[in-house]
């Protein structure tokens, strides 16, 4: 493994470190399904998913999860060339830290891309850093789209093109999915709206959500980047093993 192609999925990673708390190829659109013949009300609908993300926010305190890192290079998306299994630990108020599992293959890769992965999504998470992430009408501009409720992943959805009101690696171009019955997240696809490097190429990235105790938690999710210079990288990430820690709960 040369050290170019070692650079390549740092700045990959660079641009994923920012979605880890925020869960295959980007999914096809899903078909539209008995379109109301009125369009919904955007700023109530809106309004539900500020809500719902401040909700998670004010009433999730902390969680634990497992998290596998699958690296995939040149098109092979079968044989992965480094993956990594770690504990995330999250605590309101004071972030993320990471225990490693398990680690298998290129070293190079391990080094210099998953492990800078992790530290960057620490420092993302710090209080006064994450919510500068966070999918909400402050950091995005949301326009719903035509075409009535969708049907994405058994659950009925309103669908928004977003738009962050900042550029970051961490910030998204493209659309967000949420639950048409209480506005949490059901998944987010789109290019990245600043690249971490002019080497890095287009970067586009997906993640899917589960509702879980009333929550949005990721289950699953992609990054893709392609360029002249190092050709095409992918990484992979599935979360496990959700304990959550809840206002209210012993």
């Amino acid at each position: 493994m040369t050290i170019r192609v070692c650079r390549a999925v740092v700045f990959m990673t660079l641009i994923i470190a920012g979605w880890l708390q925020r869960g295959i190829a980007p999914c096809q659109q899903p078909p539209a399904v008995n379109a109301p013949t009125q369009q919904p009300d955007q700023t109530a609908i809106i309004r539900r998913i500020d809500g719902a993300v401040a909700a998670r926010v004010g009433d999730v305190l902390g969680f634990t999860d497992v998290e596998h890192f699958s690296v995939y290079r040149s098109g092979d998306e079968t044989h992965p060339v480094a993956e990594m299994t770690v504990r995330d630990t999250y605590k309101k108020g004071v972030g993320k830290a990471f225990t490693v599992l398990s680690q298998s293959g290129s070293g190079l890769i391990l080094h210099f891309g998953l492990k800078p992965l992790i530290n960057n999504d620490v420092t993302i998470n710090l209080p006064g850093n994450v919510e500068k992430s966070w999918f909400t009408s402050v950091n995005y501009d949301m326009k719903l789209k035509p075409g009535g409720i969708q049907r994405l992943n058994g659950r009925d959805c309103y669908v928004f093109a977003i738009t962050p009101r900042a550029q970051a690696p961490n910030l998204i171009i493209g659309t967000l999915w949420a639950d048409a019955k209480d506005g949490s997240l059901v998944q987010i696809e789109g290019a990245a709206s600043k690249s971490p490097s002019a080497f890095a190429g287009t970067t586009r990235v997906m993640r899917q959500y589960s509702n879980l105790s009333g929550f949005a938690m990721a289950m699953h999710a992609r990054a893709e980047s392609t360029s002249m210079l190092f050709g095409q990288t992918v990484i992979m990430i599935d979360y496990s093993n959700y304990q959550l820690q809840l206002r209210g709960s012993k």
